[in-house]
């Protein structure tokens, strides 16, 4: 058995002691080593993964912006949309009403039309009537006038509305040609005769002017007013 004093052996002891300590400082600075580089590593990925979450957050924070101008943009739209829809309403209204009243105002010209229509036709039912009477006057005259001193007179009065005409009545009286006797009548809305009053007075006048009315025949009135101025005068 080897002797623990023999220096071999304390050198043997010492190298090999050596060498496990290098050894054990190889794998401590291995070891190291691969820890820095696995810190390394960690601080690149926890940089990159800083890096991505900021980003994330600032795009997401744009989206949310974003969002938030839609959701601003949408309000606004629907805002107008709803005034639109109003003006809209309004307007629907309005149009509805015109054509009411559109529909309102074509009756009534068409009312209009049709009393315009018989106002016309009365007219020329008057105007008819109106000349024939004025041709019954032309006769009269030419027959009274002439050959029994009748004068007809045109008047207008303010007490009595329209125009008025008034037969005078000579050579009744034998004893006095020259006087006169009047009987006063009037159109009446150009469509009958009406009779206003006589001087002297007539008592069957009343009488004369429904016979008139029926027949429509002045001549034949003139004659018969002459006959009772006649039948006066000689009273």
């Amino acid at each position: 058995m080897t002797s623990i004093t023999d220096p071999k052996i304390g050198d043997e002891f010492d190298n090999a002691m050596k060498e496990i300590h290098n050894k054990h400082l190889k794998t401590v600075g291995e070891t190291t080593d691969a820890i820095a580089g696995s810190c390394q590593s960690q601080r690149q990925f926890l940089k990159s993964a800083r890096d991505t979450c900021l980003k994330k957050q600032k795009d997401d924070e744009m989206l949310f912006e974003s969002i938030k101008t839609f959701e601003r943009d949408l309000e606004q739209k629907k805002a107008l949309f709803k005034e639109k829809h109003q003006a809209f309403s309004e307007v629907m209204t309005e149009i509805r009403q015109m054509d009411m009243q559109k529909e309102d105002l074509i009756q009534k010209i068409e009312k209009l039309k049709e009393e315009q229509a018989k106002r016309k036709e009365l007219i020329d039912s008057k105007y008819k009537a109106n000349k024939e009477r004025l041709r019954n006057l032309q006769k009269s005259r030419v027959v009274f006038q002439d050959s029994l001193g009748l004068e007809i007179r045109t008047i207008q009065t303010q007490s009595v509305k329209g125009e008025q005409l008034q037969f005078i009545f000579r050579n009744i009286n034998p004893s006095n040609e020259d006087s006169i006797y009047v009987v006063t009548m009037r159109l009446k809305d150009y469509s009958s005769y009406q009779i206003v009053s006589s001087d002297p007075v007539i008592e069957c006048l009343p009488s004369l002017e429904s016979r008139l009315q029926e027949t429509n025949n002045l001549a034949a009135f003139l004659a018969n007013v002459r006959k009772e101025f006649i039948s006066l005068s000689r009273r």
